[in-house]
């Protein structure tokens, strides 16, 4: 994979394909790769580029725990290095909330937006998430009382933090930025033509997610895919390469 340099981080990414350009921004814990058959079958049409967002696949991490605006940002910088004016923006999971973003900030430089299985709103909280907030506070006290403290406090951490946590690894303070950011305010700022697609499925981003944002964002149409899960768009592959060739308006596909 190709390599270049985004504010100060080396940042891995693919690009194939001629035309109108495309950018695929992956999930949580994903990495360009992740966007595989998508990428394939695009290029095919456009000129696509798939990102290793900072912190995912080869990209370097960041040097202090970003937010998703800060996500966003290192898009546009991506955009302006690479001259594009203007893109297609796919972003699944964690990628749509930087899709968001850009797209109400940065109207000017989306054309169209396709967000799959988007997050970016407040979820609604089980018990157990006030369970781990609270035990989170309290791990701040145990932490003060030594080395026992310390190996008591990480054991809580990581048996009651969700699977993204455990997992996140130097990211952890990202992704607590990341999931405290709730984006509904931005949705009526949204002005380019938006194709919402779903798993009926999600249990990650739940279905209420996209007809929230459909009923706000001015121009979005909702596709509910049966038989699909948080990754709809590999769960039912054709399917979603027929929507968006209709959205996208290509010929043949």
């Amino acid at each position: 994979m190709p390599s270049t340099e985004i504010n100060n981080l080396n940042i891995s990414y693919q690009v194939a394909g001629e035309g109108d350009v495309v950018i695929l921004l992956h999930g949580w814990g994903g990495e360009a790769a992740s966007f595989q058959p998508v990428f394939k079958w695009l290029s095919q049409t456009h000129k696509v580029y798939a990102l290793d967002l900072p912190g995912f696949g080869n990209s370097q991490i960041p040097p202090t725990p970003w937010d998703s605006s800060d996500y966003a940002q290192f898009v546009t910088a991506f955009l302006e290095k690479f001259d594009i004016s203007k893109a297609h923006l796919i972003g699944h999971s964690f990628g749509g909330r930087i899709s968001i973003i850009l797209s109400a900030e940065h109207p000017e430089k989306v054309d169209k937006l396709i967000l799959v299985d988007s997050a970016g709103l407040k979820p609604k909280r089980p018990a157990k998430y006030y369970l781990r907030v609270g035990l989170a506070k309290a791990g701040k006290w145990i932490r003060r009382c030594g080395t026992s403290g310390e190996q008591l406090a990480n054991a809580l951490s990581e048996r009651l933090g969700s699977k993204d946590y455990q997992d996140a690894g130097e990211m952890r303070a990202t992704l607590v930025k990341v999931v405290n950011q709730d984006l509904r305010s931005l949705l009526p700022r949204i002005s380019a033509s938006t194709l919402l697609i779903w798993g009926e499925h999600d249990k990650d981003t739940p279905v209420w997610f996209g007809k929230v944002m459909e009923r706000e964002i001015p121009d979005a149409g909702l596709v509910v895919l049966k038989e699909a899960g948080h990754f709809s768009y590999l769960d039912q592959f054709p399917q979603f390469c027929r929507i968006v060739a209709s959205f996208l308006k290509i010929a043949n596909a």
